[in-house]
């Protein structure tokens, strides 16, 4: 397995880019406990701040599937597919974010539909690659 190969760089820098978005919901509860007056440890009071949190818990959630699946997809299955998906995966969290607001959550669904199947799709990719991996042994 060759680290410095194309693919395996692209999946790198999409784990990059992963958790510097993970990075950036951390500090958007900060920012946003800051600019309303709450102070840890208290986590309810604030429309804005509960958002942020929301926002913070699920992609904490998601990045613990999302990692597994991208780095499986990439030894087993190879080829450019796992990190171009990882660098979706990205793109949906920011959108979920952007669109997670007290006045309409619901536009949060366009983000995460967009992160969930990325993180589908990784499992699919990382099964087949797996799968054929093992009939070939």
């Amino acid at each position: 397995m060759n680290f410095a190969a194309p693919a395996m760089l692209l999946t790198a820098a999409a784990t990059l880019l992963a958790v510097l978005v993970t990075l950036g919901t951390a500090i958007l509860v900060a920012r946003t406990r800051r600019r309303v007056g709450i102070q840890p440890p208290v986590m309810t009071g604030s429309p804005d701040l509960e958002c942020a949190l929301r926002v913070q818990g699920n992609t904490i959630e998601q990045i613990v599937m999302f990692l597994p699946a991208l780095w499986l997809a990439t030894i087993y299955f190879q080829g450019w597919a796992p990190g171009i998906i990882g660098f979706a995966w990205s793109l949906g969290r920011i959108a979920f974010a952007i669109g997670y607001k007290p006045a309409n959550p619901g536009r949060r669904g366009p983000g995460f539909g967009i992160g969930i199947f990325s993180t589908l799709a990784l499992v699919a990719l990382a099964a087949f690659g797996i799968f054929n991996a093992w009939s070939l042994a």
